[in-house]
């Protein structure tokens, strides 16, 4: 499992307002490349973001789920990229006195990707999730700016 903090100058509620709109998931989730669709309940537990990942003209269709929600405090996803498999992303924020800290965990659970070896695997994810926390900051600490 690879997990990954950062401090971010934005309360919580601003991570989960980003996080809260399907749309913007591949302005900060690295290999995200477009959004299909996002189901109406968004970000109930079981609603859909359709999404596809790689770069055209090498794009793969498939879909994160919500796992459990709990604003402002912690949200698990299901993030499927067939045929790579799933992985479980947690996403856990603690509120600090000049903004918050975001812990993402990550690992697979389902496909080919289990067989990587663990080090390796968290070694790949950590860096991928270090660009990802830098890209959720960007757009929380905006909404922050520009509510």
């Amino acid at each position: 499992m690879a997990t990954n903090r950062r401090f971010m100058a934005c309360t919580p509620e601003d991570i989960f307002a980003v996080l809260s709109n399907g749309w913007l998931y591949p302005s900060w989730v690295v290999g995200a490349s477009r959004i299909r669709d996002v189901d109406t309940a968004w970000p109930a537990v079981d609603a859909k973001i359709h999404h596809s990942f790689g770069v055209w003209p090498l794009l793969i269709d498939d879909s994160t789920s919500i796992l459990e929600w709990d604003p402002p405090r912690h949200a698990l996803l299901k993030a499927r990229g067939w045929p790579a498999g799933s992985a479980h992303v947690g996403i856990d924020v603690s509120p600090e006195s000049r903004g918050c800290t975001v812990t993402i965990h990550e690992d697979a659970v389902e496909g080919p990707g289990l067989l990587v070896p663990k080090l390796v695997r968290a070694s790949v994810l950590h860096v991928r999730n270090d660009e990802t926390l830098q890209r959720l900051a960007y757009l929380a600490e905006g909404h922050a700016e520009h509510p």
